[in-house]
């Protein structure tokens, strides 16, 4: 039950959040900007990643953009409720976090390369919000899908705290943990700043450049 007052800036516990649906969402078969398969199979030799930087739109954007990205996508991580919609994510009562997917080539883009996208790009240091995006489901997180990439996570998070402490920043709230299940949003939310180029970005970095490693 979610008590009457609770602030929404707090993570539910697991018996508040919501139920949520057996059935996955129906999403586009191919990615609007690259044309490849959204929801795979994804060619060998590829890796995943998993990044919450405020609002989904802007920052599946970054990713789309680098070279060695196979296919991005939106979605839900981190929270209770299984295939939960958008409504149910801005409710706070899921507990997930807005992500984006990035399938990449490591032979062309480095994990490392992909993590300087991700500091640089948002200010990690503001806890359960992102600028005027205020909710737990803009929180600034890192899932990992290897030991190797939980450790690069961790020293590039230590390497940019000290960037920032000597630009006056406050200290990273980013989480980092392995990845639990991701689950797609809803179809109009995919690639959706290149379906309304004018769209809402809501992404804001800090100006403090992030060394690769």
């Amino acid at each position: 039950m979610w008590p009457l007052g609770r602030n929404k800036l707090e993570l539910p516990s697991a018996g508040q959040c919501l139920p949520g649906r057996a059935q996955p969402m129906p999403v586009p078969e191919r990615h609007f900007v690259s044309g490849h398969p959204l929801a795979g199979p994804y060619p060998d030799g590829t890796e995943t990643a998993i990044f919450g930087l405020g609002c989904f739109w802007g920052a599946e954007r970054k990713f789309w953009t680098m070279p060695g990205v196979h296919v991005t996508a939106v979605g839900y991580a981190g929270g209770g409720t299984p295939n939960p919609t958008y409504e149910e994510v801005c409710d706070g009562r899921t507990g997930h976090a807005e992500v984006v997917l990035v399938v990449f080539d490591p032979r062309t883009v480095s994990y490392p390369t992909l993590l300087k996208m991700f500091w640089e790009s948002h200010d990690p240091t503001q806890g359960m919000r992102q600028g005027n995006d205020i909710g737990t489901q803009y929180r600034s997180v890192i899932f990992t899908t290897s030991p190797d990439q939980q450790r690069l996570a961790q020293e590039t998070r230590q390497a940019y705290q000290q960037r920032l402490d000597t630009s006056g920043f406050g200290t990273i709230t980013t989480g980092i943990e392995p990845a639990p299940a991701f689950y797609f949003a809803e179809d109009y939310h995919q690639q959706y700043l290149a379906k309304n180029p004018g769209g809402y970005c809501g992404l804001g970095g800090t100006g403090v450049s992030c060394p690769l490693e």
